[in-house]
């Protein structure tokens, strides 16, 4: 299993919007390609309070590329991230990495 970490860098004031897209927009498209979420965090207490964290579950490369490709080419996903930044972008930039556990991690 290899975990994502996505780290989304909002504008000022954003924050509230994006999380509002991936409750009640996101998450529903990513039930129809089997995309697998292993949990969302924002910052309570640290440097930046504008930034949601969440890490995906990919049994594969392979799986990421062929799932995620799919769904940032999908009509309903490309229109709702449209009418939701219609009033101007909710993001800076994205930062992700690709974890992968080691032996000893609680989670594989």
């Amino acid at each position: 299993m290899l975990y994502e970490m996505r780290t989304y860098h909002c504008l000022p004031g954003k924050l509230p919007a994006l999380l509002d897209r991936f409750a009640n927009i996101t998450l529903a498209i990513w039930d129809r390609f089997g995309i697998r979420q292993a949990g969302f965090w924002t910052t309570a207490i640290g440097d930046n309070n504008h930034q949601l964290v969440y890490l995906l579950a990919w049994e594969s490369l392979a799986e990421r590329d062929q799932k995620w490709t799919a769904f940032m080419n999908d009509p309903e996903w490309q229109t709702k991230k449209a009418e939701t930044e219609a009033n101007g972008p909710l993001l800076t930039h994205v930062s992700n990495q690709i974890l992968q556990p080691t032996a000893f991690s609680s989670v594989q």
